[in-house]
């Protein structure tokens, strides 16, 4: 299925239930695990288990695949596996404390906010004393 008729029938199913903050995060570039991760937030145990059972549905009345779903039980964090796509439903206080957004949208350091100079940043070597210890030390 493609890319973007997957995450449209993801989003969808989560909008259906009230699934709240809902983000895609594109992590084409990040790994070749998978294509997006969708994060979406449910207020109890119930709707978080609820959403992620209307993703289940949703991509398989479309003839999707949906590669597995772990974190039923406990309903704090349910991960529902859609191959190029990976789903996140959770509680706010689970949501707030792992923080995946931040985690996969993390970008490196450009050469633009290094320090000024000849454009690239030329750290002093640190010298570290080592103190040798046995009988190599007299060697």
């Amino acid at each position: 299925m493609d890319i973007r008729k997957l995450q449209k029938l993801a989003v969808t199913a989560l909008e259906d239930i009230k699934g709240t903050d809902i983000e895609v995060i594109n992590t084409s570039k990040l790994t070749a695990l998978f294509d997006r991760i969708i994060v979406a937030s449910g207020s109890s145990n119930r709707q978080v288990n609820a959403l992620a059972r209307s993703v289940h549905d949703k991509i398989k009345e479309a003839g999707g695949e949906v590669y597995g779903m772990e974190g039923e039980e406990s309903g704090e964090w349910v991960l529902v596996d859609l191959g190029d796509i990976v789903v996140h439903v959770m509680q706010p206080n689970i949501r707030a404390y792992y923080n995946l957004e931040e985690l996969w949208q993390a970008k490196p350091v450009s050469r633009a906010s290094l320090p000024a100079g000849d454009g690239a940043a030329k750290a002093k070597p640190t010298r570290t004393t080592r103190k040798k210890v046995g009988a190599s030390a007299t060697a």
